[in-house]
C-alpha cells in the first residue's frame, strides 16, 4: 500500500494533456494497455480455471510475484471472504484450498 492523490480531470483537460504532454500520454497510454491485459487475464482466467488456480493466481498477484524486484509478503489484513469476490466463488471454497 502507499499513500496516493486521486485527481479529477474534466475531458477537455484530458484531451489537451494528451496532446501536447508526450510524457504523460506515453505514461497514461501504458497504463490503459496494462489495466487491459489485466482485465483479459482475470476474464481468461475466470474462463478457464478452477478456483484453486484462480486463487494462487490472485495471490502470486498480491505478493508481487514475477514482477520487478523480489516477491513481498502480503501485509494487509484480506479475509477468506474477500479473496472469494476477488476470484468468483464462495468463502467455504476458498477456506478448502
Amino acid at each position: 500500500m502507499a499513500e496516493s492523490v486521486v485527481v479529477r480531470i474534466e475531458k477537455e483537460e484530458m484531451v489537451r494533456l494528451l496532446k501536447e504532454e508526450p510524457l504523460f500520454s506515453e505514461m497514461f497510454t501504458t497504463h490503459l494497455l496494462s489495466r487491459t491485459m489485466r482485465i483479459e487475464a482475470d476474464l481468461i482466467d475466470q474462463l478457464f480455471n478452477s478456483s484453486e488456480r484462480r486463487l494462487a493466481r490472485l495471490l502470486l498477484i498480491l505478493a508481487n510475484y514475477g514482477n520487478e524486484g523480489k516477491p513481498e509478503p502480503i501485509l494487509a489484513k484480506i479475509s477468506q471472504e474477500t479473496l472469494a469476490e476477488m476470484i468468483g466463488t464462495t468463502r467455504s471454497r476458498v477456506s478448502s484450498s
